[in-house]
């Protein structure tokens, strides 16, 4: 088998052979690689019986496959396991290193290997989206004939990264971020296992901690951290890696950080009202310890695309805009890289100018509604166009605004329940100054003499 994985039926551990010995030096991260679909963490969409992924590999099937999710989430590990297990010759291919003539060269020396002796080939490339168009192009024959079972693995959104046709040839399989849970297995079977420390080191509940944080989701890198402070636990003559010695090897901190308990809600809690308190500085620190710590992204954007509305709405008609580009940059982009997009977000957030009038007035209507304040539409606002509307009065004496001067209407448009209701009350400060100026004569236009005194109804 050419690549990272030795070949099906070459003996692990002992006998003195170079595969052997190569495999027992190799990185911790490849000797726990799995090596069936039952040893696979996480993914149990994946693993599940009659899903696509178990049919391919117990149907031997011949089916490419496009594997999208985070780093160390499996994508290289389901091709191993599906070269190994359905006894197919593995070929791996890098996106970063290999142009058009070695993918060329692979997929005809799998069609001759396939034409000679009938064995089919895996092959394997990594990081597809650094493909070109003409790369992923010399790819399209040996996908089509079955020359080989391409398995591509890709960390970015594949409907903007791979080429059309070649998405159509391929199954795509979405693989999701593991849990600090699956992490934790991943560690205790290495901690056990013969292919690991083989039980030759314990690791404290605290440094275990500390590596599942550090990891973010990621068992390769788990695995590297584990490696590196049993080494450093090695060469102080420890029989247990304690957290100063999980801290020492990975030169990093322990961020105390519960993301199921308290110190997930008071950070959070800190940031959200950094951000609305203005105090960007702040806002990074608490940013960082979560990010450190191997929070999900994803829940740090929707909680900047919710504030967007909540604490600033049209005093920066923008912030919204950023939050939601930055939750989408997340999703295509991922960690690390998308800190940067969650920190430039955190930051115009925190520096616009701030107002909750969108928070207190949809929360004033909602009192209202919840109140039983639900009169019925005006006739002229009803709904015209079905026979009969008109005898009915719907829409007889409805204005159209396009042909009031200004563009606006002078008609009610509120039930007459809530006829003078004032929910929405601008405050004068950034952009929303303007809007508070204009709304004023809007609602003056709209409403002839404006609201009744005394009978205004103003947002809470």
């Amino acid at each position: 088998m050419e690549g990272l994985f030795d070949a099906p039926g070459t003996p692990r551990g002992g006998g003195g052979s170079l595969a052997a010995n190569t495999h027992a030096s190799a990185p911790l991260a490849v000797r726990m690689r799995p090596r069936t679909l039952d040893e696979l963490v996480g993914q149990e969409q994946l693993r599940a019986p009659g899903a696509p992924l178990r049919r391919l590999i117990e149907g031997d099937q011949s089916m490419s496959l496009l594997l999208w999710g985070p780093p160390g989430t499996g994508k290289t590990t389901i091709a191993s396991i599906v070269s190994q297990q359905t006894n197919r010759r593995f070929v791996e291919v890098s996106a970063v290193s290999a142009g058009v003539k070695e993918v060329r060269a692979a997929i005809d020396a799998a069609r001759a290997e396939l034409v000679g002796g009938g064995r089919e080939t895996v092959l394997f490339v990594d990081e597809v989206h650094r493909f070109s168009k003409a790369q992923q192009d010399a790819l399209l024959p040996g996908v089509e004939n079955r020359w080989v079972t391409l398995v591509a693995a890709t960390t970015e959104n594949p409907f903007f990264s791979v080429i059309s046709p070649l998405l159509s040839r391929s199954l795509l399989l979405r693989l999701e971020s593991l849990t600090d849970d699956d992490v934790r297995g991943v560690l205790a079977q290495a901690i056990a296992d013969e292919r690991g420390l083989a039980g030759r080191l314990s690791v404290a509940d605290d440094a275990l901690d500390h590596l599942v944080r550090l990891a973010g989701g990621d068992a390769r890198r788990s695995l590297t951290y584990l490696e590196a402070a049993a080494g450093a636990a090695t060469s102080r003559g420890l029989d247990s890696v304690d957290l100063e010695t999980a801290e020492t090897a990975v030169d990093q901190a322990a961020v105390r950080y519960d993301r199921q308990g308290d110190q997930h809600y008071d950070v959070t809690s800190a940031f959200i009202k950094s951000v609305r308190g203005s105090d960007a500085d702040a806002a990074l620190h608490y940013l960082a310890r979560m990010m450190e710590a191997g929070e999900d992204p994803r829940f740090i954007a929707r909680r900047l695309v919710i504030l967007a509305s909540e604490d600033i709405g049209l005093a920066d008609p923008t912030a919204l805009t950023t939050a939601v580009a930055a939750a989408q940059a997340v999703q295509l982009i991922g960690m690390p890289e998308a800190r940067l997009n969650l920190a430039q977000a955190t930051i115009a957030l925190a520096v616009a100018p701030k107002s909750n009038a969108v928070t207190t007035a949809i929360g004033a209507a909602t009192a209202d509604v919840r109140a039983g304040k639900i009169g019925p539409v005006p006739a002229h606002l009803r709904d015209a166009h079905y026979s009969g509307a008109k005898k009915l009065g719907h829409g007889s004496t409805y204005k159209y605004s396009h042909d009031e001067p200004y563009g606006i209407a002078e008609q009610q448009y509120a039930p007459d329940v809530v006829a003078d209701a004032e929910y929405y009350r601008p405050t004068a400060l950034g952009a929303e100054a303007a809007v508070k100026e204009r709304w004023e004569r809007i609602r003056r236009l709209v409403r002839g003499s404006g609201p009744r005194s005394g009978t205004s109804r103003r947002a809470r």
